[in-house]
């Protein structure tokens, strides 16, 4: 790494909803050897902020997991709910530059349409049940995703304008990530090309917000035979990490990477240095979905 150029921080930032499932993991491996195979940073992060689904058993569970499979992360872990005070700091900036407004529809008054604006103009007291929007403006947000290519999407105001707070107060995901990963000076992010469309509104938030916008690299996403994703509301099953090089052996095929045979009778630590020597991240190019 050269001496003027800024190390590499990744993270990995799993919700506390369940354990982890074999699509969990194989963005946690993505995004760690990513992060090792440039001699950067690897962070952990709990994103804990839905507490509605948060399951009390599930951060041990994540943590044992990772900790099994040797991703061990830098630093301590970050959780969402620990960073409330800053996330209201910077909405309350934002309601102050007249960027933010409140908002009483609810999903049944949009009925599936598209949002029409229809609060932007209105004056809803600060008292009543109501979210947060942001203002948006007509443009066109574009990005190179290092494996997707060129990315492209309208912003139509007022139909773009997201939701930063919920009714019940709970922060949006796409604001909390946005905060987090400035706060910890994140810089390449990893994971699945599920999150690619929210992507153009995060790096208008970026931009809103004046913070620099870290690179991309969006995995294809793990699917099962019917091609629904990998995921805690399929029903996908915890992985068990007691066999930690069994299960690493498996996510480095499925990351089309290729591993020897040999090492299906090597050490955790040698698996995970033989895959941060060989990263080829390049396999994945072009690739939205993975059947398993």
């Amino acid at each position: 790494m050269s001496a003027d150029k800024p190390p590499i921080i990744g993270r990995f930032a799993p919700s506390p909803t369940g354990p982890l499932h074999l699509g969990s993991l194989y963005t946690a491996l993505a995004s760690f050897l990513q992060a090792r195979s440039q001699q950067g940073r690897w962070l952990l992060r709990i994103d804990d902020l839905d507490t509605p689904r948060n399951r009390p058993d599930a951060v041990a569970a994540i943590l044992n997991a990772l900790d099994n499979l040797g991703l061990h992360w830098d630093g301590s872990v970050v959780y969402q709910s620990q960073q409330l005070d800053a996330y209201q700091a910077i909405l309350a900036q934002l309601e102050q530059r007249g960027c933010l407004y409140r908002c009483d529809c609810s999903r049944k008054m949009l009925g599936g349409e598209a949002y029409s604006g229809r609060c932007r103009h209105r004056q809803i007291p600060p008292d009543t049940d109501h979210a947060l929007r942001v203002t948006t403006t007509n443009q066109t947000i574009r990005f190179t995703d290092a494996l997707q290519g060129p990315i492209a999407e309208e912003l139509l105001s007022p139909h773009s304008d997201f939701i930063v707070r919920r009714k019940d107060h709970i922060i949006a995901y796409q604001f909390a990530v946005v905060v987090d990963d400035y706060l910890q000076q994140v810089n390449e992010i990893v994971r699945g090309c599920d999150l690619l469309s929210a992507t153009p509104k995060q790096i208008y938030l970026h931009q809103l917000l004046g913070y620099p916008i870290p690179r991309y690299l969006h995995v294809p996403v793990l699917v099962d035979a019917q091609g629904y994703k990998l995921s805690k509301q399929t029903l996908a099953t915890a992985v068990d990490t007691r066999h930690p090089t069994a299960v690493l052996f498996t996510l480095l095929a499925l990351l089309q990477q290729q591993p020897p045979v040999a090492l299906q009778q090597a050490s955790v630590t040698e698996v995970l240095a033989w895959a941060i020597a060989h990263w080829q991240p390049e396999r994945l190019r072009n690739q939205q979905s993975l059947g398993v």
